[in-house]
């Protein structure tokens, strides 16, 4: 009777190491995403002056897939049921978020240094 008492013994050491065993290293919390898009629309999208179709168009359209880094968004003109804009990393120029796709979460432009962007009143304006 000892002998099996014993045997549950280790057993039942073995049964509680073991997951001891199997933890592998610490892992890193995540690299945060800096938020980017994908141009979605087949036509591509223009990039604007400020979030509004009345602004002047920059340079040539995003071609369709085009990736883009995008610095924040803002609510402004009414796109096709969508009134976010976003504000591209690269340059201070936006682009209607219906005609791109996201990853990563885009903050509003109140929380973003604003130092970078113009500072006009078209600007002053789509920052609410």
């Amino acid at each position: 009777m000892s002998r099996t008492l014993a045997i549950r013994g280790l057993i039942a050491a073995a049964a509680l190491a073991t997951p001891l065993l199997a933890v592998g290293p610490a892992q890193s919390a995540p690299v945060p995403v800096a938020p980017s898009g994908t141009v979605t629309s087949v036509s591509g999208v223009n990039e604007r002056a400020y979030p509004s179709t009345d602004a002047k168009v920059t340079g040539q359209p995003l071609k369709y897939r085009a990736p883009i880094g995008l610095r924040c968004k803002v609510r402004a003109q009414n796109i096709g049921g969508n009134d976010t804009w976003y504000l591209l990393r690269a340059r201070p120029t936006w682009v209607a978020a219906k005609y791109v796709g996201t990853v990563g979460s885009v903050p509003f432009c109140r929380s973003v240094n604003h130092g970078a962007l113009k500072d006009t009143p078209a600007t002053r304006a789509a920052m609410g």
